[in-house]
């Protein structure tokens, strides 16, 4: 296993692949984290922890995009809760692309956050991303439907990106690409 890869390659799929199982459970866990801020920032309107957790999902998914999902706190914590079952192998392209997406909502967040402990404002659009990340958070971990996927679906049929050459599956086997 390298240490800067995305994924793990398997030579009976021929591609790149991380188990889906460790993606959902981490996307669990990224769900209730984004509960947490909400309802602090939401109901109770205590906009200081929204910086302190949206900083962690956004180095999170730094270390998962640059260096190795396997060393995302998340990841860590669900491969351990998931240690006993075995393994659904998806394609690791797609899920990189979603988890770029989710690097780029989690630091608009960030940003915007910080603004908002002192510039009440910010909070229209704040929680506007809030909600819109905890939607694709809560399809991911419950329904096992990833947007970002679907999304990178959609490029390639659009001719936005290139196709990769073997095409890997979807959570569920929901596509090919």
């Amino acid at each position: 296993m390298a240490f800067f890869s995305f994924g793990e390659f398997k030579d009976d799929l021929g591609y790149k692949v991380v188990d889906e199982r460790v993606w959902r459970g981490s996307a669990g866990i990224m769900l209730l984290l984004g509960i947490i801020a909400s309802i602090n920032g939401f109901i109770l309107n205590n906009y200081e922890i929204i910086p302190y957790i949206s900083g962690f999902l956004a180095i999170n998914f730094a270390i998962g995009v640059f260096v190795n999902p396997k060393f995302s706190p998340t990841a860590l914590v669900s491969r351990m809760v998931t240690y006993n079952q075995s393994p659904l192998w998806i394609g690791a392209v797609q899920k990189r692309f979603a988890w770029s997406l989710g690097l780029i909502l989690s630091i608009t967040i960030f940003v915007l956050s910080l603004q908002l402990v002192n510039d009440v404002s910010y909070f229209n659009i704040v929680c506007m991303l809030c909600l819109i990340c905890l939607l694709l958070l809560y399809l991911e971990s419950v329904f096992g439907i990833c947007v970002g996927c679907q999304i990178y679906h959609g490029a390639i049929r659009l001719k936005i990106i290139k196709a990769p050459e073997v095409k890997p599956n979807c959570m569920g086997d929901s596509c090919e690409v």
